[in-house]
């Protein structure tokens, strides 16, 4: 960090600040309240049927086109904060550009008899 002329401390290593909302036009919610952190988006394929759209819905688009991702992959990879991606990620749904899937089921629960055989059985060695 170096002072400015007036006495000012900067960050050169900050690079430009943007605020989340300047990126959503305003808006802190997305359309939809679908989206959680583990559900799967896919690109729709819809791109060229589509307004005109904002640098980070095409980016989304491009990261979700060959392989489903998570929205907090996606945050993660395009660096914004995850509420920012549920909005625009509601406007991709609201226009059609995107489907969503539910994340693979985790396998269930193992009977409680069985996990109690293991336990005795690790108890006995």
């Amino acid at each position: 960090m170096s002072p400015a002329a007036d006495g000012t401390w900067w960050d050169e290593d900050a690079g430009p600040v943007v605020r989340s909302f300047a990126r959503t036009g305003g808006r802190t919610r997305p359309s939809r309240d679908e989206f959680n952190l583990i559900t799967l988006i896919v690109n729709a394929g819809h791109e060229a049927a589509l307004p005109a759209l904002e640098p980070e819905h095409l980016g989304i688009l491009r990261l979700c086109t060959d392989t489903p991702l998570s929205v907090a992959e996606i945050s993660a990879k395009l660096n914004l904060p995850p509420t920012v991606v549920k909005v625009l990620l509601g406007d991709l749904l609201d226009m059609g550009a995107i489907h969503t899937r539910a994340p693979i089921a985790l396998a269930e629960a193992p009977d409680i008899h069985v996990l109690q055989a293991v336990l005795d059985g690790i108890r006995r060695i």
